[in-house]
């Protein structure tokens, strides 16, 4: 049987501290979720390598060090109420469940929603919520949020997500240009979102957030 712990412990000591990931509340989150529990069956030796692991033919859970180091500069309080969008399996949903007061979180893919569920069920995450809809719509009902995540590629974000966002609050996301990308933290100031770079990336791009002719972020 496969030593899952172990193999965590590993991959923090081997891909998280290395990039540069100091915060206690990430490493701490880490540690903690089993990345293998949120990853089809087939896939759960792949689960800690260095790399993304397929959850169906077009989406994927992102690589280690990619998560690690957006959650670090998004810098999730216990007081934030956080909008993730394209939850997949629910991984990063349990990781941030850990950081924050609560959870919403957006999947458009009904089996893999349905897949987070059990999965957080599983490890009693009880203060997060899978929506099924729209990933490019989030979920204004439940808004605003303190912050806001894209665990994917986007090409643009759409206004409707932004206005999701509370004044002062801090939206992540991995705008991407062609094989290679940026991932960018905005926070809203007198209702514009100002953007900077964090570090470079690379995910296939979201359902609904490709470029629209003419857009300017």
């Amino acid at each position: 049987m496969a030593d899952f712990a172990q193999r965590r412990r590993t991959m923090v000591d081997t891909q998280i501290r290395p990039s540069d990931v100091t915060s206690f509340t990430v490493i701490d989150a880490m540690l903690a979720i089993p990345r293998e529990a949120f990853v089809p069956a087939d896939a759960r030796d792949l689960a800690y390598v260095g790399g993304p692991v397929p959850l169906t033919a077009t989406r994927q859970l992102m690589e280690p060090r990619t998560i690690a180091k957006m959650l670090e500069a998004l810098d999730i309080t216990p007081a934030d109420l956080v909008l993730e969008i394209a939850p997949g399996m629910g991984y990063t949903t349990a990781l941030m469940a850990r950081m924050a007061e609560a959870v919403v979180a957006v999947e458009e893919d009904a089996s893999l929603a349905r897949d987070a569920e059990v999965a957080l069920s599983a490890q009693e995450v009880d203060n997060a919520a899978i929506l099924t809809g729209a990933l490019a719509e989030g979920s204004a009902r439940n808004g605003p949020y303190d912050a806001i995540v894209l665990f994917g590629g986007v090409e643009q974000v759409p206004q409707a997500i932004l206005e999701q966002l509370k004044e002062g609050g801090r939206i992540i996301a991995l705008f991407m240009q062609g094989p290679l990308g940026e991932v960018r933290k905005g926070v809203k100031t007198h209702g514009i979102v100002s953007w900077h770079m964090e570090f470079n990336a690379t995910a296939p791009v979201l359902p609904g957030f490709v470029r629209t002719p003419g857009f300017v972020f």
